[in-house]
């Protein structure tokens, strides 16, 4: 409830209706003897009271799962609670098969995934809701410790009958007239796009900017409908291979590269389970994904 400061949004996320979860807080209050939620017109907010509450409550399962952890490690076990936070390109392609690997390799260990940009994830980390984070971008924080994972390169998508098609690299000028559909702000892909613009001698905003989207798929199916060209992970690009509606090109003068990162918080020592993730996927570092039809003449 403190998390959604709504009484349905928590509800559909415990699977209880909404009278079930004022009855519960209700019943919460009356123990405590005092509110912990404020109800008003602008909506539900915690009173002082509900933020010591939540405080601790936090402190309390941060210790709980800890206990466990410990627990299974002298027994020569693995088990607790992870929530991850990953950045929306990374829990779409890169993540399912890892963590099928790793569910089958610690089955005691129970995860729960949620995605966001890299801004949000990195947020997530540095507030403890997350226990561990993959982003896709650079963190711009200090209160973070960015262990680097593996290399991802942006590539240029244009509908498999544009002019462009087939040439294998474009010129940075060339993007001036074209129609763009990127990111937003926030996301890692925006950040990179930018600053890999910014070498070339082009500032993003300067450019025919026809659509921003906060989800990758949805820019290559608007890319696929013909509504303008894009920057995409050549991870985003792996299921849609073999379609023959797309195709990819590099601007001259360099890749756009970066760096996929695993984000923890400066504090104290992670969790255990959270290491062991940590540990699993810096020894799984995935391969270069090979595309087919959207061969890059510049790939040789």
């Amino acid at each position: 409830m403190a998390e959604h400061l709504s009484f349905r949004k928590a509800g559909e996320a415990l699977y209880l209706t909404q009278p079930a979860v004022t009855l519960q807080i209700k019943a919460l209050e009356e123990e405590l003897g005092t509110k912990v939620f404020e109800r008003s017109a602008s909506g539900v907010h915690l009173t002082e009271a509900g933020k010591v509450l939540l405080e601790c409550a936090g402190q309390m399962h941060q210790l709980a799962e800890e206990a466990e952890g410990r627990m299974a490690s002298l027994k020569g076990e693995a088990a607790g609670d992870l929530v991850l936070g990953a950045s929306t390109t990374i829990a779409q392609y890169v993540l399912p098969a890892l963590l099928a690997d790793f569910s089958r390799a610690y089955p005691g260990i129970r995860l729960r995934v949620f995605s966001g940009n890299t801004e949000h994830v990195a947020e997530g980390v540095a507030t403890a809701r997350f226990g561990l984070g993959l982003i896709e971008g650079p963190a711009k924080r200090r209160d973070l410790r960015v262990q680097p994972w593996f290399d991802d390169e942006l590539l240029l998508v244009v509908p498999a009958d544009h002019e462009w098609a087939g040439l294998g690299t474009v010129a940075p000028e060339a993007l001036a007239g074209a129609p763009l559909v990127i990111r937003e702000l926030g996301s890692g892909s925006r950040h990179i796009l930018e600053s890999g613009l910014q070498k070339a001698g082009i500032r993003l905003g300067s450019l025919r900017i026809v659509m921003e989207l906060d989800s990758t798929e949805a820019i290559l199916s608007c890319i696929e409908a013909g509504l303008g060209v894009g920057f995409v992970s050549e991870w985003a690009l792996v299921r849609r291979s073999d379609t023959g509606r797309l195709a990819t090109l590099r601007l001259s003068g360099g890749k756009m590269c970066r760096t996929f990162g695993l984000v923890s918080g400066q504090g104290p020592e992670l969790q255990p389970s959270a290491t062991i993730l940590l540990r699993f996927l810096l020894d799984r570092v995935p391969p270069r994904p090979r595309r087919t039809k959207m061969k890059l003449a510049a790939d040789g």
